[in-house]
């Protein structure tokens, strides 16, 4: 089934260096809710890469256990050891997950043939349905979209999150999409609005954990060419974005979320550091004066 809407990444919360299930499912149930199409435990929203192998096993079951069934569930896997990636699929087929988001390979920095090779090989290892994450500031390497094209021919590659960093990128893959049942998700929160206008089919959002109602109505007014209307409620929210990402992510986000009271604490795991007091400023008086 092709994956479309508002997806929320999910933050982990934490407490005195313990991931605190508490306000994990509060945050679950909330989105749920909300009436969000997905959600994704263990991404980088997620913190994933501070995240022990027990604590990635219990925070996945926690996840289906709290969903029950009520939405998607995509969760983070991916890595440049393509055959470690591969032998922890089993821990998402164990869980009956929707589907795993992979980012391309970091650090190493793969051509393109080794960024097919690396979901191909990871695409042949299960039946499950497997999301691209492309995110080339981050992972040092762009998947190009020769390359995407190549990859949506594969079974179970079914689609991708888009933070390409180039508009021109992205907007060619929309125009001219593999398939029509491959879906194309914005992870630029602040191209919500422009992808879904060129017939993108939603999008993966941290910042859409806030006013999430929000985002929901732009994407149903989309989808019934009421372009007007969503313009206006993106028009007031998107003043917001920058400020969820002036700081590394999730840090700003933890901040709000604790301050509208989803979780306890904004506690981040190092190399991340709480934001900084000029920052909280700027959160309070958009937030909540």
């Amino acid at each position: 089934m092709k994956i479309k809407g508002v997806i929320i990444p999910l933050v982990t919360p934490f407490k005195d260096n313990c991931v605190d299930f508490v306000c994990y499912k509060k945050l679950v149930d909330y989105y749920i809710e909300k009436g969000v199409d997905g959600i994704i435990p263990l991404g980088t929203t997620g913190e994933s890469s501070t995240i022990s192998s027990f604590e990635y096993n219990e925070v996945l079951s926690k996840t289906m256990e709290y969903n029950n069934g009520r939405t998607k569930v995509y969760v983070g896997l991916g890595g440049n050891n393509t055959l470690d990636v591969i032998k922890k699929l089993k821990i998402a087929e164990d869980n009956k997950v929707n589907g795993i988001l992979s980012v391309a390979p970091y650090y190493s920095r793969p051509n393109q043939r080794g960024i097919y090779e690396h979901f191909k090989s990871i695409s042949e290892s299960t039946d499950m349905n497997i999301l691209m994450y492309n995110i080339p500031y981050r992972t040092g390497v762009n998947i190009e979209n020769e390359t995407i094209y190549k990859l949506a021919e594969l079974k179970n590659i079914i689609g991708i999150k888009d933070c390409s960093g180039n508009i021109n990128q992205t907007s060619e893959l929309l125009l001219n999409r593999p398939n029509d049942n491959f879906s194309i998700l914005t992870g630029e929160d602040a191209l919500f609005y422009t992808t879904l206008a060129l017939g993108g089919d939603g999008g993966i959002l941290a910042s859409a954990s806030l006013n999430t109602e929000s985002f929901i109505k732009i994407y149903d007014y989309i989808q019934n060419n009421n372009h007007k209307e969503a313009l206006k409620i993106w028009s007031d929210i998107s003043k917001f974005i920058p400020l969820l990402f002036q700081e590394p992510n999730p840090t700003p986000l933890k901040y709000c979320l604790k301050k509208i009271g989803l979780i306890d604490s904004d506690e981040v795991r190092l190399p991340l550091t709480n934001i900084t007091d000029k920052l909280k400023e700027k959160l309070d008086n958009m937030l909540f004066l």
